[in-house]
C-alpha cells in the first residue's frame, strides 16, 4: 500500500470539500477545482480531514492511490494559497507584452513576434526588473495550468548555453559552454 496514500489531507477552514459520482470538487477562497477519481479509489470527506482508500490491492491500485492524494493535496493548496512560476528574459531587446489580458506577445530575436493565449485559468504579468531583463509572473489556483503554461513560454526560446540569451525559470542554473576564444588557446 501506498504510505503517502495513507495520510489523511487536512481541510483548511474556508474550504468545502464534496465527492459525488467519481468528481471530487474542493472550493476555496481562490476558487473551486474539480477532478475525476479513479474507480479503482474511494475518497472518504470527514470533518476536517480527507482520506483516500484503495478498493483493492494490486500494483495499479497502489500507484492510483498516491497519485490522487498528491492530486488532492495540490487542489487544497491551490484554492488557499495558489501556485506561482516565475520566467525571466534575458537578451538584448529581449520584450514582453500583455494584450488585453489575453495575449502574451514576446519579441525574443526572431524575425517575428510570438504570440501566445492565455488560459483564462491562469494571470500573467510582465514587469521589468533593475537590470533590464524581463519578469513574467504566472499564478494559477491549478498546479497543472500554471506548469504547463510555463513551460509553453520557456519552449518558445530555451536558454542558450553560451551567453545564456532566452527564458529561463528564474533561478534556473545554465551550464555555460566555452566559446571559440576559449578552444583557440589550447593550443
Amino acid at each position: 500500500m501506498s504510505r503517502l496514500g495513507k495520510k489523511p489531507v487536512n481541510i483548511p477552514e474556508k474550504v468545502k470539500a464534496e465527492f459525488k459520482n467519481s468528481i471530487l470538487e474542493i472550493t476555496g477562497p481562490g476558487g473551486k477545482l474539480s477532478q475525476v477519481i479513479n474507480d479503482k479509489i474511494n475518497v472518504k470527506i470527514e470533518k476536517d480531514n480527507i482520506l483516500v482508500e484503495t478498493l483493492g490491492q494490486t500494483r495499479e491500485h497502489n500507484m492510483f492511490h498516491g497519485l490522487t492524494r498528491g492530486l488532492v493535496v495540490n487542489m487544497v493548496e491551490g484554492v488557499t494559497k495558489g501556485f506561482k512560476k516565475e520566467l525571466e528574459a534575458i537578451g538584448l531587446g529581449f520584450k514582453v507584452n500583455i494584450e488585453s489580458g489575453k495575449k502574451l506577445v514576446l519579441a525574443v530575436g526572431f524575425s517575428h513576434l510570438v504570440n501566445l493565449e492565455i488560459p483564462s485559468t491562469v494571470k500573467v504579468t510582465a514587469a521589468l526588473t533593475p537590470d533590464k531583463n524581463t519578469l513574467i509572473t504566472i499564478t494559477g489556483i491549478d498546479k497543472y495550468e500554471v506548469g504547463a503554461f510555463a513551460a509553453k513560454v520557456r519552449a518558445v526560446k530555451p536558454p542558450e548555453p553560451y551567453k545564456g540569451f532566452g527564458i529561463r525559470y528564474l533561478g534556473e542554473k545554465i551550464i555555460r559552454k566555452a566559446g571559440k576564444a576559449a578552444a583557440g588557446g589550447k593550443k
